[in-house]
């Protein structure tokens, strides 16, 4: 322990001695590791943001929609085309037929974006959407009222709120706001319950669209092909892939498809594109690794390069150090650990800066933020390794070097 001790001392002294070189040469590793270490960590917070919002739109719900198809032509050759569009003839039949066990269909439908809510004399940004909905949507989307009630079957102009709207008229107070009448892109509802705040994902933000019944939301909003959006809720998630199939046969069948046809629908889980950005991450994990190994390449030449010249400039140290009796390997030692003392340095602030970078984009999408304690170890460990190899040859050289050679440089 204490030639350990000793040893640290004495490369601490060097890195000292040559301040500036050192700092340089520290400075490239941090710039290093602070990618590592920054963007891991931000990839993991938006991962868990993700995870966390795809978990609140209801882990076991299945979701229908048209097709991608892929088409053939003469002159462009291949293409994506979409399939028709669901239409609500077609959704409410797929509902009233669709008859599994533990599971419950929805239904809605966009109707328009870029809209004010009006309350008496105030009124709220153009940045609202509204959706038409069923009374089994809610459930299927993992939505919780906060306070009043879901809607039921025939209801008009009723409307469901989200948290921005009470955020934005009624000052956070849900009471305030049941019963009240609000103004919608110029039609009157009466409020009949809040939702919880749910936050946002994906780019899009559950807490600043309104709801309407479904039927309402034809008659103001409807054309002749609007797609409908079909949700299946799942109490048991063991029996997700038996109802995909039930799914899948009966909406072949609402489709008029025949047997020889391809579906042109398709069903995703709530977990499908989650575990699809998952995928894309892992390759922009390796492409961050490799980004910052080219960079700690660059960095270990330069550290090599600083040592070759602490050799040079040391000659005659480690001839008296040698003719007062120390060895080739205790040589070895000190410039070894003089190499890797220089990157654990530059490891720590890199990694302090990293998880500054992870911190701030934790807050801007507004996640929970960890401690990446693997991404902490995986820098260090990274550190180490570019210190031995960066550091081995100049050892090297300096304990292979003649002790009365030494003595005689000048």
């Amino acid at each position: 322990m204490l030639v350990t001790i000793e040893t640290l001392k004495e490369a601490y002294y060097s890195i000292r001695s040559n301040f500036l070189r050192s700092l340089l040469t520290l400075l490239i590793i941090a710039i290093g590791i602070t990618c590592l270490v920054g963007i891991l960590t931000a990839i993991d917070a938006i991962l868990f943001s993700m995870s966390s919002n795809f978990n609140r739109l209801g882990a076991n719900s299945i979701a229908i929609r048209p097709a991608e198809q892929t088409i053939s032509t003469v002159k462009s050759g291949r293409k994506s085309k979409r399939s028709e569009n669901i239409t609500f003839e077609q959704a409410l039949k797929f509902k009233e037929r669709f008859r599994t066990s533990g599971a419950s269909v929805a239904l809605d439908t966009w109707c328009k974006g870029n809209v004010e809510i009006k309350f008496g004399e105030l009124k709220t940004n153009p940045t609202f959407q509204i959706r038409g909905i069923d009374e089994n949507y809610v459930i299927a989307s993992a939505f919780e009222l906060e306070r009043g009630r879901n809607f039921g079957t025939n209801e008009t102009n009723k409307i469901i709120i989200g948290s921005e709207v009470v955020k934005f008229l009624f000052d956070d107070n849900y009471d305030k706001a049941l019963g009240k009448t609000l103004i919608v892109d110029g039609n009157r509802y009466n409020v009949i319950g809040a939702l919880k705040q749910k936050g946002s994902g994906s780019g899009d933000n559950a807490d600043k669209r309104v709801y309407i019944p479904i039927d309402l939301a034809r008659k103001l909003y409807g054309y002749e092909d609007q797609n409908i959006n079909i949700a299946i809720a799942v109490q048991n998630p063991s029996y997700v892939d038996a109802t995909i199939e039930s799914a899948i046969g009966l909406m072949r069948v609402v489709r008029d498809l025949r047997p020889v046809d391809e579906n042109d629908f398709e069903i995703k889980k709530s977990d499908s594109v989650l575990n699809t950005l998952k995928e894309m991450t892992s390759t922009l994990r390796w492409a961050t690794v490799v980004i910052a190994m080219l960079t700690l390449l660059g960095a270990s030449i330069g550290l090599m390069n600083i040592m070759l010249v602490s050799v040079t400039e040391r000659t005659r140290e480690i001839g008296v150090r040698k003719s007062l009796g120390a060895t080739s390997n205790n040589i070895l030692l000190q410039f070894m650990t003089e190499a890797v003392v220089i990157c654990i340095m530059g490891g720590i602030v890199g990694i302090l800066l990293g998880i500054g970078i992870g911190f701030l984009v934790t807050i801007l999408i507004k996640g929970k933020f960890f401690i990446p304690w693997a991404w902490m170890l995986l820098g260090i460990v990274i550190c180490v390794f570019v210190g031995i190899v960066a550091g081995l040859y100049p050892a090297l050289k300096a304990a292979r070097l003649d002790p009365i050679e030494s003595l005689r440089y000048e």
